[in-house]
This record gives structure tokens, sequence and C-alpha cells, in this order.
């Protein structure tokens, strides 16, 4: 079947799953994903593993421009306010997710050392898409709302943090250490400056071309041009795409008046990506790594969401912040996606004494919890008033 013609199938699927969706007052992201999954592998087959590799430049086009609008909640005067919170808050539940996995895995389940770090440091990562779509499609607004973004931003560099360090020890371990152990440590460290600095370089310059545009399909042509540029040399530099798109929104959130403009007119663009993503992503998912997941893939699912939650919480209590945050942030942050399979692909090719299994206990855990973590979010946020009654009531199914 042509390319395009299955194309058009995953827009379509997508569309129907967003409709069921709806009527099963679940959020959309959870329709794109199941009707994904009925056109993909484990059922009709329509859509097959090879076409997924083929429609992966849409996975990274979408994951920029989420990483870009992110990036307009880093408003510096508010960071002022609120920075050292959200930063311990982040830094909380992802060491809850961490210690909790590590000791089920090597306490309670007799695992070794080696794949019990590599699982836990892994565990940190959250999914931002996900999020980020219940936020938009039901316009939420609050404190919770507002305490979401910047920690599933800062999350995914903690996580690149503890993946670098717990690598760095495993290879030792394995006796594998060919560079220094403080190298190894240092490189995730890299990494993220890298990726930092690299997109405020680009922001810095979208910045420069945003205040000198005519029209708005000038400004968003050069809005896609500067967010395709930074995740593309993010890759090229092996640093991380998703903190280069999320700087470059900072950054022009900060130095540029009417950014706002800006990501209304970008926002009038993504739907239709956003889409193809999620029904892509759900069509990616194989039903047959549930069947391979055993006590220890289940172990993991439980652990990681009980150190999400409880992470969370006890990191918001800490720094002061209301029950409504403290009872409920820890449940928006389940989804776990894209950077969860990357660094399982990075653990197999570099530690294959571990890696098959660290591959099946992260793919079964990313099914179940892209399946569940956008009806956790939708229920912390609700549970907290940021849902306002008319968006729960009447959505369109694409924004």
């Amino acid at each position: 079947m042509n390319v395009l013609v299955k194309m058009s199938i995953v827009l379509l699927m997508g569309i129907l799953g967003g409709r069921l969706a709806k009527v099963l007052h679940l959020p959309y992201v959870t329709g794109y994903l199941l009707g994904g999954l009925l056109i993909g592998p484990s059922f009709t087959n329509v859509i097959t593993d090879t076409n997924i590799k083929v429609f992966s430049i849409v996975n990274e086009i979408a994951l920029a421009a989420i990483a870009f609008n992110i990036g307009s909640e880093f408003l510096i005067e508010e960071l002022m306010k609120v920075g050292k919170k959200v930063f311990i808050v982040t830094l909380a539940e992802t060491a809850g997710a961490v210690t909790i996995v590590f000791f089920t895995s090597y306490f309670l389940l007799h695992q070794p050392f080696e794949l019990s770090i590599i699982l836990a440091s892994i565990a940190a990562a959250t999914a931002p898409a996900a999020t980020m779509m219940i936020i938009k499609q039901y316009n939420t607004n609050g404190p919770l709302t507002k305490t979401i973004l910047p920690v599933v931003a800062i999350d995914d560099a903690l996580c690149v943090m503890s993946f670098g360090i717990a690598m760095a020890l495993t290879k030792i371990s394995f006796g594998q250490g060919e560079m220094s152990f403080l190298r190894m440590i240092t490189l995730p460290f890299v990494e993220i400056i890298g990726s930092l600095l690299l997109g405020f370089a680009i922001g810095f310059m979208l910045t420069f071309l945003a205040n000198k545009t005519k029209t708005e399909d000038e400004l968003l042509t050069f809005v896609l041009a500067f967010i395709l540029a930074g995740g593309g040399l993010a890759n090229v530099l092996h640093l991380s795409p998703i903190l280069t798109c999320m700087m470059i929104g900072a950054t022009l959130t900060n130095l540029m008046q009417s950014h706002r403009k800006v990501f209304h007119i970008i926002g009038k663009f993504t739907p239709p990506i956003y889409l193809f993503f999620f029904t892509l992503a759900g069509a990616s998912l194989h039903l047959d790594v549930l069947g391979k997941l055993g006590l220890l893939g289940t172990a993991y699912i439980v652990a990681r969401a009980i150190g999400k939650v409880v992470g969370a919480g006890l990191g918001a209590k800490m720094m002061g912040y209301s029950d409504t945050i403290v009872k409920n942030l820890g449940f928006s942050l389940l989804p776990q996606a894209g950077v969860a399979i990357g660094l399982a692909m990075i653990a197999k090719q570099q530690v294959p004494q571990i890696g098959s299994t660290v591959s099946t206990v992260i793919l079964g855990g990313v099914f179940v919890f892209e399946l569940i973590g956008p009806i956790m979010a939708k229920f912390a946020l609700s549970r907290a008033g940021e849902i306002p009654p008319t968006n729960e009531a009447s959505q369109e199914v694409i924004n």
C-alpha cells in the first residue's frame, strides 16, 4: 500500500479514536493510542514496523514542537519565584521513582545490581507529550498545571544524568570501563549543558528574526525552520533534541515581548502532527511484550508509579505547596515513552549482558504507562479542579 495512503489511514484512525474517547469521556490521547493500536502489528498490521520507522521523522517534528511549547512556561520572572521549589520537587519525584524501583528489583526480587540500577535510572523519565496534550485538550489552568510543565521538563534532564551514572557503574561492574569513571558520569552533564547552549543560541537568532517579520505566514515559517534546525543539530551533535527545543522556546519567551503570538501561531499548525504522533505511537505498541513482562516487569510498573506519586507528594509537601498539588502532582507524571525507550536501546547496545531484559521491561512499562498515564493525568487535573466544566463536557477532537 502506498505510504501516503497509510499516512492518511493513521490520521483518520486517530480522529476516530479521538471521537470514541470523547464518547467515553477519556483523554483524546488515549483514543489516539487505541486507534493506532488497532491498525498496528498487534491487530490488523495495516501499519507495519517498517512503516513506523519510515514515519519516524514525524515523531521528531512532534517532539520538537512539544518541547518548544513547554519552553514557553519558563518565564524568568516566574522561575525566580518558584524555581528552587520546582527543582526540589522534581528531584524528589525522580529520587522516589529511582529509589523504589531499585529497592524492589534488588532487595525484594534479588535481581542483579547492574540490572536494578539501570531500570531504576530509566524509571525517572516522564513523557512530556501526553501530559502536554491533556493540558491543551482541557485548557487547564491553575497551580497544578503551572507546576507540572516545568517539572516534566527538568525531569528528563535529571533522568539523563541518573542514567549516565548508572551506565558508568554498570560498565565498571562488568569490566567494560574503557574510559574513566569521572568521564563517564560527566558526559550526561556535558550533553545537558551543550543542549541548553545550543537552544539558547538558536532561540536568540529566532527572536531577532521574529521581531522583524511582517506577516504571520513568515513568522510561522521562521519558527518551524528554527525548531527543525534545533532538533536536527541536537541529533548531529549527540545532544538532547527535547532540551534543545525547550530552550529555544524558553529563550524566545524571555526575549520577545509578543512571544504569545508566536505560540498561538504554531498552535494552528501542530494539531494534525500531534494526532499523527500519538496514533503512530499506539501502532508501535506491541501486545506481546505484556506476555513477557513477568514478575519483574509488573513490579517495575507498580514501583515506578508508587515512586512518582510518593516522591512528588513528599517533595511538594516539603516545599510548602498546597494539598491539591501534594495529592495530585505524582498522578500527572506517569506517562513514559520516547526518552525511556531511547535509554533502553542504549543499554541494550552497550551492556548486552542485561540489555534484552532491560528492553523487555521498559517496553512493557511504556505500553502500560502510555495507556493509563493520560487517564491518570486527567484524573489529577480534574480532582485539582483545574478542568473547566465546559471543557470537560464539550471539546473538539483537534483543537
